[in-house]
């Protein structure tokens, strides 16, 4: 991994925000143009409320880069998408596969592929930043104190409740709340990644997801923004899958964080002026599934190269461009997203053919 460092210098040619796989790719992208400060809010490796599973697109794009190590794949290798509505006892498996990583360690692989012209400031917020016609002033807060450096262009890759969007006034994006615990297993689970519809939650309540993970099961649930009293449901939702999942043990962890809520167009933002907006900072997430990791490699790395390959002032427009793709993968997602949630749309997605549902599922 990239050694930590204070920043070094008072000037470099990029800053990037937030060391999760866009800001990795973001980094990586853009260091052929010169010197590249990577800063974090957090200490690294860092813990992330997250399934860390790879889809098939982020395993295609991740191939150039070689082979994960055997370290950091957890058992089953693979899992695949079962649909599950459980309360009328239906599963619908399909063929969309994930692989099945540590994501923890995912991340400490991806500081590995930085060259040494990126250097990796953890546990630095920014502050505050301004811009003008010659390029970005960005305050931050190290554990020596607070700098002021200068950069030709910023990216914000700094996740669901960006400070650089914020700072930027580009407009809120409301946010789910996730909770997930990790539980020991007393025997196996079958080798798929559950997504599971239950009524009894609350209308907060927008599914669980059940992953297992070598010797525990991650048990996570997602609730919609401004729920109330998260945790209890958590509990609760753990009590009613205990029920009929006796391999699930106790809880030895439990991990809270937010993700994107995507509700319009609108809520994709890909910067402005001389700042860069990467993976979900910009809004590029699933609005249906809630997958990021492949949308923020993609445009971490596109957010990159277009500071890369283009003056300082035409690096928006040049990344704007390339993730046009991106966002209307997006605004297709979003026509589905209303009946996805509504009562009708999850009890008739247990009439639909399996075969159907395999099809579908890969589309979102």
């Amino acid at each position: 991994m990239v050694s930590p460092v204070n920043p070094s210098t008072l000037s470099y040619d990029t800053i990037v925000v937030g060391a999760g796989p866009a800001g990795c790719m973001a980094a990586l992208g853009a260091s052929p143009r010169g010197r590249v400060l990577l800063v974090d809010s957090s200490a690294i490796p860092r813990d992330k409320s997250c399934g860390g599973m790879l889809n098939e697109y982020a395993q295609e794009f991740l191939s150039p880069y070689g082979d994960l190590p055997t370290s950091l794949i957890r058992e089953p290798r693979y899992v695949w998408f079962r649909y599950v509505d459980w309360d009328r006892q239906i599963r619908k498996p399909t063929e969309l596969k994930f692989l099945n990583v540590d994501r923890v360690g995912f991340d400490e692989w991806l500081l590995d592929l930085l060259p040494d012209t990126v250097e990796l400031a953890p546990s630095t917020p920014v502050v505050a930043f301004e811009q003008d016609p010659s390029g970005v002033t960005v305050t931050l807060k190290d554990p020596s104190g607070v700098r002021t450096l200068r950069c030709e262009n910023l990216v914000g890759a700094d996740g669901a409740r960006s400070t650089v969007r914020r700072a930027l006034g580009v407009g809120s994006v409301a946010t789910y709340v996730t909770l997930q615990d990790f539980c020991r297993l007393g025997d196996e689970l079958e080798p798929y990644f559950d997504c599971i519809y239950m009524r009894d939650i609350g209308d907060s309540f927008g599914y669980a997801y059940v992953v297992p993970k070598g010797d525990v099961a991650i048990v996570g649930s997602v609730f919609y923004p401004k729920t109330k009293r998260p945790h209890e449901k958590q509990d609760m939702v753990l009590s009613m899958l205990r029920a009929r999942l006796p391999q699930l043990g106790e809880a030895v962890k439990r991990e809270a964080c937010v993700a994107l809520s995507v509700r319009s167009a609108g809520d994709v933002v890909p910067g402005r002026s001389r700042v860069l907006l990467a993976g979900e900072a910009a809004g590029f997430m699933s609005p249906t599934s809630g997958e990021g990791i492949s949308y923020a490699l993609n445009a971490g790395r596109l957010a990159g190269e277009a500071i890369a390959n283009n003056a300082p002032d035409d690096a928006l427009a040049a990344y704007a461009k390339s993730s046009e793709h991106i966002a209307r993968n997006i605004r297709r997602k979003l026509r589905w997203l209303p009946f996805m949630e509504s009562s009708a749309g999850k009890y008739v997605a247990g009439f639909v053919p399996t075969p159907l549902v395999s099809k579908v599922t890969k589309g979102l």
